[in-house]
């Protein structure tokens, strides 16, 4: 099935996989190639910046490293089920260059994003748009300005890589869609190959080997993927 230009099949899958396309309804956030960039653009915020103070306002972060992180597992799991569920539904998928795809860093959650121009790709470029274009440059980013390990974000895209994997899966289930959910967990497996995801999820359990740092906010547990069984520092 060809692209659409509004994508609107995504909208049955819910609200982290829903793209806008066209301009705006109000103003022109920046572009992610700008929240990716060592600083602000000309004469204007740092989006990034912006992102992780409002996550840190909205869930009361002790610290904005913790915030970073959660900011960052918000954005990866927007840009992997966004990704994969048009190569899973259309079986193409939109280039989704950083300078193409505009983000409001004040929205709420999921994170707002807005893709100026619909133009499909095959679904072997999947890896080359989400964790080259977008995954590798924001970890390099956050890592330059937070004290955050490279493990931990990968951590991060892994688990959101892998939620997506199962929210397509249970959808697939109810509207009797396998091959949507085959195709998901095969283009799935073949992104975890590469070795900045390979190691992240515990293949027995599916659980993460890194801690997002969620039970760190005031009124935080673990999540369901978590690498410890009670938050760290409590009896």
């Amino acid at each position: 099935m060809d692209l659409d230009p509004d994508l609107s099949a995504l909208g049955a899958l819910g609200g982290f996989f829903v793209l806008r396309t066209g301009a705006p309804a109000r103003g022109a956030p920046p572009t992610l190639a700008q929240a990716y960039a060592s600083g602000p653009p000309e004469g204007g915020a740092d989006p990034l910046a912006v992102r992780i103070r409002k996550v840190a306002r909205t869930l009361r972060a002790p610290e904005l490293r913790v915030a970073a992180s959660l900011a960052h597992q918000g954005l990866a799991a927007r840009l992997w089920s966004v990704a994969l569920g048009c190569a899973a539904l259309y079986g193409r998928l939109p280039d989704l260059d950083p300078r193409l795809l505009r983000w409001d860093p004040e929205g709420s959650m999921p994170d707002d994003l807005w893709l100026s121009d619909v133009r499909p790709l095959p679904v072997a470029s999947l890896d080359t748009v989400v964790r080259e274009g977008h995954l590798a440059p924001l970890t390099a980013a956050l890592g330059a300005r937070h004290r955050i390990s490279p493990g931990l974000l990968w951590g991060n895209a892994g688990s959101a890589l892998a939620g997506s994997v199962r929210t397509l899966d249970r959808w697939a289930r109810k509207y009797g869609r396998a091959d949507v959910a085959e195709r998901a967990r095969s283009l799935a497996a073949a992104l975890f190959a590469h070795p900045d995801l390979s190691g992240t999820l515990d293949p027995a359990t599916g659980r993460r080997r890194s801690c997002c740092l969620h039970y760190r906010l005031p009124a935080g547990g673990l999540c369901g993927d978590c690498c410890f069984d009670r938050p760290p520092g409590r009896e």
